[in-house]
């Protein structure tokens, strides 16, 4: 007879991790997903709930620089990793590149898929510095928003893939500031 070993998942355990580029610690339940520690524990807002399917990319965040949809991701997962979620992108009194680009190129309308839209992109642009445009409209394909019809998203980040190629920036250098 096997023995069946019980897990308790309103458990707390605590996790370490780096969000934007600041040491940070809390205490989650095992089953707690990374958007909610985010969200709730962390009070960083920017990271928005659109879904909690991985459908929309609302929730995207850049968790050991890859882009991660944090809806689907547990808080568990984050533990020794750094997050950089978009209130880590500016600084206090700059735009990112990319940020700029959105706003330049009418890249968003009622901005809620914005911040998910724009941790993508510094993930596409680290991967393709130079990205063609069907790169861009299949790497944001996991991305939605109901208000642009991608158009001015596409051109957004091409824009700011030129803007830091011309300037031999990477998107995610902080170099750039």
């Amino acid at each position: 007879m096997s023995k069946v070993q019980n897990w308790d998942a309103d458990a707390k355990v605590a996790v370490a991790t780096t969000v934007n580029g600041i040491p940070a610690a809390c205490s989650v339940e095992t089953r707690s997903l990374l958007v909610n520690m985010i969200r709730r524990d962390l009070r960083l807002t920017g990271t928005h709930v659109g879904c909690d399917t991985t459908q929309c990319g609302a929730c995207t965040v850049l968790l050991n620089g890859r882009a991660t949809k944090s809806c689907t991701a547990l808080a568990l997962e984050a533990d020794g990793a750094s997050i950089r979620t978009i209130e880590g992108v500016a600084t206090d009194t700059e735009l990112h590149p990319i940020q700029r680009a959105f706003h330049e190129h009418h890249g968003l309308q009622c901005g809620y898929c914005t911040p998910g839209m724009i941790m993508m992109a510094l993930d596409i642009l680290t991967r393709h510095p130079r990205p063609t445009e069907e790169q861009v409209r299949h790497d944001i394909e996991g991305n939605i928003c109901r208000c642009t019809g991608y158009e001015n998203i596409v051109k957004s980040i091409m824009a700011a893939g030129e803007e830091l190629h011309a300037r031999g920036l990477a998107a995610q250098d902080p170099a750039w500031r």
